[in-house]
């Protein structure tokens, strides 16, 4: 188990902006930056993170929280786990305390094949480099293919021996169990003797964004007709081929530095780029590209350079991904290499630089990529270049943004020799025939979740006034408890005219103490249950502390409140990600404005209170002539009084919500 003052650490170390950068594009916007959310599809960034409160907030998914929590939620770490990475990132050494049994046996599948799966990636690199066979037969295999020891060492390059169960076991020596090794297709069963499903060839670790080993490649050596060249881990709980891209973990920081990604094919094409100096690249691993791979780059960066080698079939591949990275809003460039060569070939005996100009020189956006592969079929032939050209269009359909629409269209005009208006016209039918599929599909799920019509139906619910009041005052705590500021108060005293009545004086208080101070003055409680235990606890670390640090209280909160508080305070952040300033609109900040949001919310909520008062002391005025209800009249005047007093100090009616 690890131990407390690790975590303390961890959590003091650990930079919010850092740790979610890894694995999404973040843009400064003012104090905070910005990104597309990781957890759901959008084009417009709606995923927030504030370094100073050191928490993040995605307004798409309603997600939220610190470092370690984002780490929770979108790489499915346990808590320990999490901590475990960022000490790592951090170079942080960790304390163990021994782990009790209960904490042992909680340890769930999903854990346990990642550690299988951990297992196996050591060991497989460990044979590569340590064992005589390892050694004679894949060491020799890499080298050969020009890899370097730093190289492999990068990749964490593997051997998987050639005895049938040589791997399988170790890892039940080891106090692996079998389950995990057969759940994730390390070890394949048979009743009298489990084998190992990569016997006899090199390996190639497949991670995670977050450097989590989620399967593996693993290349035959022999001349076995009957063996697949490349076999590849089957799918698990853990490892979902058409949602990982090899090479992600070793180039993500490189993608976003550089705001380019270049997609290539198979992995020995990624490690001879890795080792030309090239390390924003990615690939498919064999697989027809998905949106769910195009979508993990998009996290990182808006630009795709495809890279293939001149056979035709590979060509006619990229063009079916060029629509895929289309739709996603990104921007696709394609980049073909000379007859007989690919990525790997090619890189390996060209130059840095050389390899770098050849990229530039020759990376034609796709527009021209397809006019340049089709046009020799197409050549004096009508009929196939009319294809052709709709072939260009529907493409340039699948662009969501209008304005680059329009500009591919101008373009295809003028590679093709044919009319703006004719584009224009094909396009328009194109998009609108998917505006009515779409619609189509939507009316089919609306007819499967079909809800009868309530022929009595119930007001709509009302505003929960008290709630909004008692939440803002949260935030304000949250967010500004601990600055100073000149509140007004009124005192009984002699004005300088030497008459007794009402003074308004200004004393510095801290926010905190403000509210405090007001709500015990006037013997006021939160009414709403769940705020009420909130502001309770905020207070108390405010009075036993003075120094207050929201980051440090996140920590030691239930998950449940945790999440909570970080929606109050990450709300306010919404306006960032219109861009006001873009547009010459400057918005008074929140902190120009504390003081007087301060006394409007304390107000309020006092007007609040004294109108609920009014209303329920109305209710007990008995209609009975016998009754005397003289004394309950006289104290719901001086109420309301007090209740236009209160309106009249904000400076503003305020509104009655019931």
């Amino acid at each position: 188990m690890i131990s407390k003052a690790t975590v303390d650490t961890v959590f003091e170390t650990a930079r919010v902006e850092e740790v979610i950068g890894d694995f999404v594009l973040l843009k400064r916007a003012g104090s905070n930056f910005k990104g597309l959310s990781p957890f759901s599809e959008e084009r417009s960034p709606s995923f927030m993170v504030s370094p100073a409160k050191g928490i993040w907030k995605d307004f798409s998914s309603g997600k939220g929280g610190n470092s370690v929590a984002f780490l929770m939620e979108h790489e499915k770490f346990t808590y320990p786990e999490a901590i475990r990475y960022l000490a790592k990132k951090y170079n942080i050494e960790i304390e163990e305390t021994e782990q009790t049994d209960e904490e042992k046996a909680n340890t769930d599948v999903r854990e346990s094949m990642y550690l299988v799966s951990e297992f196996a990636k050591t060991y497989f690199h460990d044979t590569l480099l340590n064992s005589e066979e390892g050694k004679a037969i894949g060491y020799s295999y890499f080298k050969e293919r020009g890899f370097t020891n730093e190289t492999i060492k990068k990749f964490e390059l593997g051997y998987s021996p050639e005895a049938w169960d040589a791997f399988t076991k170790e890892a039940l020596g080891k106090g692996y169990k079998l389950e995990f090794l057969e759940s994730t297709g390390l070890t394949i069963p048979r009743d009298d003797r489990p084998f190992d499903r990569f016997k006899s060839r090199v390996m190639f670790p497949i991670q995670s964004m977050s450097g989590r080993v989620l399967g593996f490649g693993g290349r035959i050596l022999t001349n076995d007709k009957k063996a697949a060249k490349y076999l590849n881990s089957p799918e698990s709980e853990i490892y979902h081929k058409s949602k990982v891209l090899y090479g992600i973990f070793q180039a993500k920081q490189s993608i976003a530095k550089l705001n380019n990604c270049y997609l290539v094919e198979g992995y020995t094409d990624v490690i001879q780029f890795n080792q030309s100096g090239i390390e924003n690249v990615v690939a498919s691993s064999g697989t027809a590209l998905t949106p769910d791979q195009i979508r993990l780059v998009n996290r990182l960066t808006k630009n795709i350079t495809v890279l293939f080698d001149g056979d035709a079939a590979g060509l006619r591949a990229s063009i079916r991904g060029i629509d895929l990275i289309l739709e996603e809003g990104m921007n696709v460039k394609v980049c073909t290499f000379p007859d007989g060569e690919d990525p790997d070939s090619f890189a390996k005996k060209t130059s840095y630089d050389d390899l770098v100009l050849y990229l530039e020189n020759n990376a034609k956006d796709f527009i021209q990529f397809k006019a340049s592969l089709l046009m020799n079929e197409a050549k004096n032939d009508p009929i196939k270049k009319a294809d052709l050209i709709r072939d260009m269009v529907v493409s340039i359909s699948k662009i969501p943004d209008r304005i680059q629409r329009e500009i591919y269209i101008q373009e295809c005009s003028r590679i093709m020799d044919i009319s703006e208006q004719v584009l224009v016209s094909t396009l328009a039918q194109l998009v609108q025939k998917d505006v009515v599929e779409v619609g189509k599909k939507q009316k089919q799920e609306q007819k499967a979740f079909e809800v009868v019509k309530n022929e009595n139906p119930v007001d709509a619910e009302k505003v929960d006034t008290l709630g909004i009041v008692e939440c803002e005052i949260i935030n304000i705590l949250l967010s500004y408890g601990n600055v100073s500021e000149k509140f007004e108060g009124v005192l009984i005293g002699t004005n300088p005219e030497g008459e007794v009545g009402e003074v308004v004086v200004k004393k510095e208080r801290k926010v905190y103490e403000e509210i405090y101070l007001s709500l015990q003055e006037d013997e006021i409680e939160f009414a709403t249950g769940l705020f009420k235990e909130i502001y309770n606890d905020l207070i108390s670390v405010y009075l036993q502390n003075d120094d207050f640090n929201l980051e440090r209280y996140l920590m030691h909160l239930k998950p449940e409140f945790a999440q909570i508080i970080t929606d109050i305070v990450m709300n306010n952040e919404k306006y960032v990600l219109h861009n006001w300033e873009g547009q010459n609109i400057f918005p008074k900040t929140k902190l120009e404005q504390l003081n007087q949001n301060v006394t409007d919310n304390l107000f309020t909520l006092r007007w609040y209170l004294i109108s609920q008062f009014i209303e329920n002391a109305k209710n007990s005025v008995s209609k009975e002539s016998e009754i005397d209800n003289s004394e309950v009249i006289a104290e719901i005047m001086d109420y309301i009084k007090l209740k236009t007093k209160f309106s009249y100090k904000t400076g503003r009616v305020v509104v009655r919500y019931h």
